[in-house]
């Protein structure tokens, strides 16, 4: 697909891999891209398609200046660019200070207080069974008592999340758990809770293998309408069971589009989205898991035959261009390699992939989230930094480090 008009730059705040993929989407089409982020070695800092490096991350001691670094850089470009956070805390932090952005910066408009209730997955939950969305059943512990009645009546394997997941997984290394018994269970919270700051939920376990969980990704413009929708599922996960995507394939899915068109229209959210579900085979429904209100680093995953992305989508619109008609790619396959490794490494000891599965499971595959012939150097600092790791791993279980 061709851009009409290209002119307007991205400005991208957080340079995972869900930047990498916009950088590689957008400056492929001749769009000018700039990357803010701490790291220099971020992966999409490392892209040929950066075209500015700026150094700084958002934390909480630091909102103010850098709600003024942004608008530095803003006035540098000398013309609006649109704004794109791709975690979490950016996207509340652009919600937050959309007045002062908008200066310098086109990006969707949403509230504050949805945004925040998205990713809140207590607020999400409850918001979720207002608007009669499929949810899995859900307990919000205020305590070790709480923990205890639960038990009593917890049908298990339970999941054990943080409800903010980022919180719990920078404060412990931890995302979610699935424990199997009540004794566990109750270690597990002892473990993982922060007492004076209560951040962990009980999530019901929905029976079923990694490949019936399915994912929503689309872009809502200004009136809450979506310009653009598809639907996929996992193929394997990393970490195994509980992680993100780390082989995904594109298939449609109606119930799981529709579920979602229909709440983000009564919620009134705009902008691109990323939603897990898992389908319960117990009723026959897709239950919500997790709602991210921001671009994925899956989205790549997702591309339509003429060529458009969700990135795509929200550039042409806030540009306003005509955005293209959505055919989904059935059957596109999308890999985060490093991660694929792993985990299919886990599952092969678990026995549910011998090496015929393996390789019968790339099939279809497209694109890596590392890999691009036209941009190297990512993926070439990841495999260097992912053959240190092993060979320091095979290193120490060969015990050549001891004396």
């Amino acid at each position: 697909m061709k851009i009409h008009d290209s002119s307007t730059p991205v400005v991208l705040v957080n340079c995972k891999l869900a930047s990498l993929g916009v950088m590689r989407s957008l400056g492929s089409l001749g769009v000018t891209t700039y990357g803010v982020d701490a790291d220099l070695r971020s992966p999409a800092m490392l892209s040929r398609y950066c075209a500015g490096r700026f150094q700084m991350s958002l934390t909480a001691e630091n909102s103010t200046a850098f709600l003024e670094y942004l608008l530095k850089i803003g006035a540098g470009i000398g013309r609006k660019a649109i704004l794109i956070p791709t975690s979490d805390e950016t996207s509340v932090f652009v919600a937050e200070h959309s007045e002062a952005l908008g200066a310098r910066y086109i990006f969707p408009r949403n509230k504050p207080e949805l945004i925040s209730a998205l990713m809140h997955k207590k607020d999400m939950y409850y918001l979720a069974k207002h608007y009669d969305v499929p949810t899995a059943y859900t307990e919000f512990p205020k305590g070790l008592a709480d923990v205890e009645t639960y038990v009593k009546k917890a049908v298990f394997p339970v999941m054990v999340k943080g409800i903010l997941g980022n919180l719990l997984a920078l404060r412990t290394g931890v995302k979610m758990a699935i424990v199997h018994t009540p004794e566990e269970l109750i270690e597990t919270y002892k473990l993982l809770e922060d007492p004076d700051s209560p951040n962990l939920m009980f999530q019901e376990y929905i029976p079923g293998d990694d490949d019936q969980i399915y994912i929503f990704n689309g872009y809502f413009d200004e009136n809450s309408d979506c310009l653009a929708a598809f639907t996929g599922h996992k193929i394997r996960q990393f970490p195994v069971h509980v992680g993100c995507s780390s082989l995904g394939i594109c298939k449609w899915n109606k119930e799981v589009a529709d579920i979602t068109t229909r709440f983000m229209k009564a919620v009134g959210y705009k902008g691109i989205l990323d939603i897990g579900y898992r389908f319960d085979a117990r009723d026959g429904r897709y239950k919500m898991l997790d709602i991210n209100p921001r671009i994925g680093q899956a989205f790549r995953l997702f591309l339509s035959d003429n060529g458009m992305d969700v990135a795509r989508a929200l550039y042409q619109d806030l540009t306003g261009q005509k955005t293209l008609p959505i055919k989904p790619r059935e059957g596109r396959k999308w890999i985060i390699e490093d991660f694929d490794i792993v985990s299919s490494y886990h599952y092969y000891k678990e026995g549910a992939l011998t090496f015929g599965s393996w390789c019968k499971s790339f099939r279809g595959l497209e694109e890596g989230a590392w890999f691009s012939l036209k941009d190297p150097w990512p993926f070439t600092v990841m495999a260097g930094g992912l053959t240190k790791k092993s060979f320091v791993y095979m290193a120490k279980r060969l015990g050549l480090f001891k004396r």
